[in-house]
């Protein structure tokens, strides 16, 4: 899906990363953010773990299938406001794209978005998110593979993105680029885990 939003509607970001809890299960966090980084929506949900019965019939597609459909749409379905772009550190929850308008990104680390002349994988922090998403097996968050089937790469400022390459739109690309420039990407994730850390803790 592309974005819809109209270039001079005010920029809202939206943050979306997953907690893994050894003893609970999977919670999802969703942070939405104005241009100023202050928040304007928060929602977590309630620990997700697949079923033995799950693991076996979902193989390599089951991480997308809790992180998009069952993490992310829970998520999405709770917000009253509409964001520009969503920006998430786990590849997993790239599958979160198909219950969304809005386009989702993927921040991509040093340790995950290697340079032109490496042949390391995104796959290194989610193999069958990208498996599932895009069909290139090596697929490279760099200029060099911005054509890869599927997928599609972004530089902004400090920051390598990627997202499918049917989301990507280029008045919200052109937005972001401005906004990232002043913008950073990874503290919000912060900011969730220790939300979602402060509510498992209040709920015991």
């Amino acid at each position: 899906m592309t974005s819809d939003a109209r270039v001079d509607s005010p920029l809202v970001f939206g943050f979306l990363t997953v907690v893994e809890q050894p003893s609970q299960g999977l919670v999802g966090g969703y942070l939405l953010l104005n241009a100023q980084a202050r928040p304007l929506e928060f929602h977590c949900t309630a620990p997700v773990r697949a079923s033995r019965t799950q693991e076996i019939l979902y193989g390599p597609t089951l991480e997308p299938f809790l992180y998009g459909e069952q993490i992310g749409r829970t998520l999405f379905q709770a917000c009253q406001q509409q964001p520009t772009a969503i920006f998430t550190d786990r590849p997993s929850a790239l599958a979160a794209a198909e219950h969304v308008s809005a386009p989702v990104w993927l921040v991509l680390n040093d340790d995950v978005a290697p340079n032109a002349n490496s042949q390391a994988s995104v796959a290194t922090r989610g193999s069958a998110a990208i498996a599932a998403l895009a069909p290139a097996a090596n697929y490279r968050a760099d200029t060099a593979h911005k054509g890869v089937a599927g997928m599609h790469a972004l530089h902004c400022g400090a920051y390598r993105l990627a997202c499918r390459a049917e989301d990507a739109a280029r008045g919200v690309e052109d937005r972001i680029e401005a906004a990232v420039a002043t913008f950073d990407l990874e503290e919000p994730f912060e900011r969730i885990r220790a939300a979602i850390d402060e509510s498992q803790r209040g709920a015991r």
